[in-house]
């Protein structure tokens, strides 16, 4: 600490290569969930039917991403998943699957002013629903997938054995869950346009680490 001095060469190029560090820190890539709240993040009008459309479509076991986008009115347009393999948690990483993913299955909306569609994320994974630091990279990676992508970063929810929550709104329930049976889909009140899928195998993070 100095005290009406300004910093030496020296006092710069320690600050420089400590922002360096922490930017090459996975811990830096993460949300806390006050700093999710702060963000805006868009509510779901009926979170259970996204999460038992998604759960109903792509299956999910621990481990398991699914990306969904959503249009303005909550209409599901395109979704992709993929399982994350042992690593640790580098919110880097995860933008960098989930972009991979969201580039696979609907065109990007670069070219608006304001974004359009909504980009939700679910992740089934063991443990309970409180936060964890996982939840905070996967978080950092939303965010930072949807602005590179051209979409509002929506939602993220975790599904475990105890049943589903949207972290930072605290609204969950007990169905769907990890264990549970597909439900069927709900129906909407007009056809929505064809809707693209896909998944992808553990290989994803891998490949999207070496980017």
């Amino acid at each position: 600490m100095t005290f009406g001095f300004a910093p030496s060469s020296a006092a710069s190029t320690s600050t420089s290569a400590d922002l360096s560090a922490a930017s090459a820190n996975p811990v830096a890539r993460m949300l806390e969930p006050a700093e999710w709240a702060a963000a805006g993040i868009p509510l779901l009008r009926n979170p259970r039917e996204v999460v038992s459309g998604l759960h109903a479509r792509h299956r999910p076991r621990p481990a398991t991403a699914i990306v969904a986008v959503l249009d303005p009115d909550e209409r599901l347009r395109a979704s992709a998943s993929f399982i994350r393999r042992p690593a640790p948690a580098d919110g880097w990483m995860f933008r960098n699957a989930l972009l991979s993913q969201l580039r696979r299955v609907i065109p990007h909306d670069l070219r608006r002013r304001t974004p359009v569609r909504t980009a939700v994320l679910l992740y089934c994974r063991e443990g309970d629903a409180r936060w964890t630091e996982e939840d905070g990279a996967w978080m950092w990676g939303l965010r930072d997938a949807c602005t590179l992508h051209g979409l509002r970063c929506g939602a993220y929810i975790t599904l475990t054995r105890d049943g589903w929550q949207v972290l930072g709104e605290g609204r969950g329930g007990r169905r769907p869950s990890a264990d549970s049976p597909p439900e069927p889909f709900a129906t909407s009140e007009a056809p929505p346009p064809p809707l693209r899928t896909g998944g992808a195998a553990s290989e994803v993070l891998r490949r999207a680490a070496a980017r």
